[in-house]
């Protein structure tokens, strides 16, 4: 094989290479923001093949109003689709469907 081709294959192999590593790699960190005047008691990001809401990522904390948390919404699932859903503290509960978590670097729930 001649240096020429050689080089060639080696570049086409990174071209196809790189956009897979890519792929696996997605970010899945979103800053969530409470532009609402309630405060956040529950906030809870399934995969939107998930059957059921998964575990409350605040735990014991809350989201007071204003507030914005980093959220690492990787469960490993290779998913990218997301459902959200926040339970305020009056009770009332405010739910967004598929968000691609891959794309997405900020989320605020309003009023």
């Amino acid at each position: 094989m001649s240096t020429k081709i050689a080089g060639i294959a080696a570049l086409s192999f990174l071209l196809f290479a790189v956009p897979a590593t890519s792929a696996l790699a997605l970010d899945r960190h979103v800053l969530v923001t409470n532009d609402t005047s309630y405060t956040i008691r529950e906030f809870y990001a399934s995969n939107v093949g998930a059957s059921s809401w998964q575990e409350d990522i605040l735990g014991n904390e809350v989201l007071a109003p204003g507030d914005t948390i980093n959220v690492n919404i990787d469960d490993a699932s290779g998913y990218c689709k997301y459902d959200f859903r926040a339970v305020f503290d009056d009770g009332t509960e405010a739910t967004k469907p598929a968000v691609n978590v891959c794309e997405v670097a900020k989320f605020t729930f309003t009023e």
